[in-house]
């Protein structure tokens, strides 16, 4: 049955994978590995602080749900972010979220995911990612999109070269209070439509437009 809030409805589909709203009942589902541990021993810190996937279980969880459940109740024409799980073959194995400001006036958004530890190196988080850009320069109209990753966050680096970001200066940040480089990325919507995929479809949007101050 579908959600009164417009948001929740929403949907990207591609070949390998969905992108559902976040609902509480996909959260249920896809607490586990946020429980098990989404950041692995010897790998690169991939968030900047602060950051609730760095919390000890199960403050974890419980501090990630509060975070999402506090950023799905502040949307506006101001400031929104939409969160969605990202579904393979029927399972949950991460989120996507896609954040505008002053996203009316100036049609740009940045994008945050992670995906658990078992799902990846599969191809999964660029097919993502090129989910939710199909929905920011498709289906909203964005005129143009941002990311950033830690420089040793080689992964997240190569999709955003590989989907036609260019790279747009560095900036700072700590991960765990340790200060790390940040490489930044912008891909324009003419970069876009170069690299635009004709097999991604849309659910939910227009009704949705009117929530988040769009015409």
């Amino acid at each position: 049955m579908p959600s009164t809030y417009p948001p929740l409805n929403l949907a990207v589909h591609t070949p390998r994978l969905t992108l559902a709203a976040a609902t509480d009942d996909l959260l249920d589902r896809l607490a586990p590995i946020v429980r098990a541990g989404v950041v692995t021993e010897g790998t690169p810190l991939p968030f900047d602080d602060p950051m609730s996937l760095y919390d000890e279980s199960p403050a974890r969880e419980w501090n990630w749900l509060r975070r999402i459940w506090s950023g799905r109740s502040r949307v506006s024409a101001d400031y929104w972010r939409l969160y969605f799980v990202i579904v393979a073959d029927g399972e949950p194995l991460g989120m996507q979220d896609l954040v505008g400001r002053d996203f009316a006036a100036l049609g740009t958004v940045t994008t945050f995911s992670w995906l658990a530890p078992a799902a990846r190196g599969r191809g999964l988080g660029k097919q993502a990612r090129a989910a939710i850009l199909h929905l920011a320069f498709d289906g909203f109209g964005a005129r143009e999109a941002a990311s950033d990753a830690f420089t040793d966050n080689h992964a997240s680096n190569r999709i955003s070269e590989s989907l036609g970001y260019t790279r747009n200066g560095s900036d700072w940040a700590t991960h765990r209070g340790e200060p790390a480089e940040l490489q930044r990325w912008r891909l324009t919507r003419a970069a876009w439509l170069t690299h635009r995929r004709p097999d991604i479809t849309l659910t939910g949007v227009e009704e949705c437009r009117p929530v988040l101050g769009l015409p």
